[in-house]
């Protein structure tokens, strides 16, 4: 059965649009994954753990016959791949490969929550996703995710800076 999901990508360090590009790449060619949409790249601010470069953001839909559990472990290879290293909760990072959303799914467990417990409180992926896919809605508190986007005037805190190369 083919499910959809949404991915945020994030890289501060070194070239961030390559490792986003990467990152979108491999997603793409994995067997089970077909990419349908990647949002233009936003440049962010650091949340958190704010002594680090700005982030550039994106977001994609896929589609996958991959369980959830089964598409984390291969977005943490991509990660691995391209040395992502989990030292600073919340740190620098070559490469981020956030599951975000998988269908209406709900998950709590040690490895994986979905939907994605911060996803609404930031503007880095409310922004992307917004752009992809205005009907959202939050599987969890039934809210639009436009009256999040509104609510935290995340078209201040976000800037459109370009796009990654895709080709459905």
């Amino acid at each position: 059965m083919t499910e959809i999901a949404y991915i945020g990508l994030g890289s501060n360090l070194d070239d961030r649009q390559s490792y986003l590009q990467a990152g979108l790449t491999e997603l793409d060619a994995l067997p089970e994954v077909k990419i349908k949409k990647i949002s233009s790249l936003y440049e962010t601010f650091p949340v958190g753990y704010t002594d680090q470069p700005d982030f550039l953001n994106a977001v994609c839909s896929l589609t996958t016959s991959l369980p959830p559990m089964d598409l984390l472990v291969a977005m943490q290879e991509i990660e691995a791949h391209h040395h992502r290293q989990r030292t600073i909760h919340w740190g620098p990072r070559t490469l981020d490969l956030d599951l975000l959303l998988y269908n209406t799914c709900q998950i709590t467990n040690k490895k994986l929550t979905l939907p994605h417990p911060h996803m609404h409180e930031r503007c880095f992926v409310l922004a992307p996703l917004y752009e992809i896919a205005p009907h959202l809605v939050h599987p969890t508190t039934g809210e639009h995710f436009t009256t999040y986007c509104r609510e935290l005037a995340c078209s201040s805190q976000v800037k459109e800076i370009g796009s990654l190369t895709f080709n459905p």
